[in-house]
């Protein structure tokens, strides 16, 4: 026997994470994507058959794309062919695509080509894929994370079916991690693990609709319990004294093994979090943002420090409290301060530039001039009945006056004809309607009287007074 044989027999070979020994192995195991892969929908019927065309899979992390393809493969009677577009180079993709050709012609097969996260390559590069794919050597499969609109070559998004899996619900998530504690052969189920069910949830809640985050939580924390977590045991205390140490094996082996609970101290210890166990998709997330919301709407900065260092410090995503920002400052601000919108840019750029630690003072110190600013909501409620207007009254053409003559015919067909250049006009103001027929003297924008609105609002009763002066005069000339 060699030494290396020796050294091989002597270490156990480590088990692959949980996450992959609980990759569903059957459509039947799949959770959460009922919608896309319920028995008798068009992917599963297609998948199924080995009718399956060029498709993109497109939802967040955890949601089960890479398992997809996995059991695609096991199905279908294509040669398979799998890599990720973060360790895979354009050159190797033009060999697959070489080596598909061959196979078509020669063995009359297709090649399943299944490319992890697709929008990893630029769309110059994936131009690669579309001679394979216009021919039909090969059937693309790609996953991806991002919106396919904008990160997949349109030639070949056209050529392909987007497929839109959901996140996965906490319900969802907590169905994962019961069948990992109970599966005997790939699970914990030999562990002697006790969850709660509200544990159970905390896990799904933090780990934001990725199963595989929740299944690594769920191993590291059944790693922890024998080293932190609180045990309790059949044995009563009676029992467990010297009297019964000197019991037999055959003796002791009578009482039940010992449990080991996962509680919410040791998820607490696991996350290096106090009980901030915020759940970043469920309710307490949208309480507290809504908290920090409207408490800078009612002007109350204090409350909106609170606010933002709870979601900070339980590990909210500061991007997403910076996009939130950005909204407050047109839907709630708006032309009250106009500065209100460059302040929280400037703060999600510093973000971006920091990170964090650091970047909480940019938000912090955003937060507090969102909170002392003067307040308006004339821009939302305007924009809205905007809206409401585009959406239900009829579709009026744009006026002649204001269209673009970009042609001899447009100019023929007296596009532009009868427009003034406001610049030419002694206070930039034209008399000219910019409205279509049936909407002249709708009024969106009703300024307030607070902040820079005072102002505005006095400014457009001028421009307002000058056009009625214009039309006026006009109507007397005539």
């Amino acid at each position: 026997m060699t030494p290396e044989t020796l050294f091989d027999q002597q270490i156990e070979k480590p088990k692959a994470p949980l996450a992959e020994r609980m990759r569903p192995l059957t459509f039947n195991e799949l959770i959460g994507q009922d919608d896309v892969l319920g028995q008798g929908r068009p992917l599963r019927e297609a998948i199924e058959h080995d009718k399956l065309r060029s498709i993109i899979l497109w939802g967040p992390p955890g949601t089960g794309k890479t398992t997809i393809a996995r059991l695609i493969a096991g199905t279908t009677q294509a040669h398979f062919v799998a890599f990720s577009a973060v360790l895979t180079s354009i050159k190797d993709v033009r060999k697959v695509m070489s080596d598909a050709e061959v196979t078509r012609h020669r063995y009359g097969q297709s090649t399943m080509l299944f490319i992890d996260e697709i929008h990893r390559f630029n769309k110059a590069q994936q131009d690669a894929f579309l001679p394979g794919v216009e021919a039909g050597d090969i059937i693309l499969i790609g996953a991806t994370t991002e919106n396919p609109s904008f990160e997949i070559n349109s030639a070949l998004l056209s050529r392909a079916k987007v497929f839109v899996l959901r996140t996965l619900t906490t319900d969802d998530i907590v169905t994962v991690l019961q069948r990992a504690l109970t599966d005997v052969r790939r699970g914990l189920g030999n562990s002697d693990l006790e969850v709660p069910n509200d544990v159970l949830e905390l896990i799904a809640q933090y780990a934001s609709g990725d199963a595989r985050v929740a299944l690594n939580l769920l191993e590291l924390l059944s790693t922890m319990t024998g080293r932190e977590a609180s045990t309790t045991t059949a044995f009563t205390e009676q029992n467990s004294t010297s009297d019964n140490q000197s019991k037999s094996p055959q003796d002791r082996s009578k009482f039940p093994k010992a449990v080991k609970i996962i509680d919410r101290s040791l998820l607490a210890q696991a996350l290096q979090k106090k009980s901030l166990l915020y759940d970043k998709g469920g309710e307490e997330h949208f309480n507290v943002i809504s908290a920090l919301h409207k408490s800078m709407r009612n002007s109350d900065p204090d409350a909106s420090l609170y606010w933002l260092a709870r979601m900070l410090e339980a590990g909210e995503d500061p991007l997403y409290i910076a996009r939130r920002l950005i909204r407050f400052a047109s839907e709630d601000i708006g032309m009250a301060d106009p500065n209100a919108l460059a302040v929280t840019i400037a703060a999600k750029d510093a973000v971006h530039f920091l990170g964090m630690p650091e970047g909480s003072l940019a938000l912090g110190q955003t937060v507090v001039y969102l909170a002392t600013a003067p307040k308006s909501n004339a821009i939302y409620r305007a924009y809205n009945q905007a809206v409401s207007d585009a959406q239900t009254l009829t579709s009026e053409p744009v006026p002649l006056h204001l269209r673009n003559s970009a042609t001899h015919l447009m100019k023929d067909l007296g596009y532009g004809t009868g427009y003034v250049y406001a610049h030419d006009e002694p206070e930039a103001i034209a008399d000219m309607d910019c409205l279509p027929q049936g909407l002249l003297g709708r009024q969106y924008y009703k300024p307030t009287k607070h902040g820079y609105e005072e102002e505005l609002s006095s400014r457009l009763k001028n421009q307002r007074d000058i056009r009625r002066s214009k039309r006026r005069n006009a109507a007397k000339k005539k």
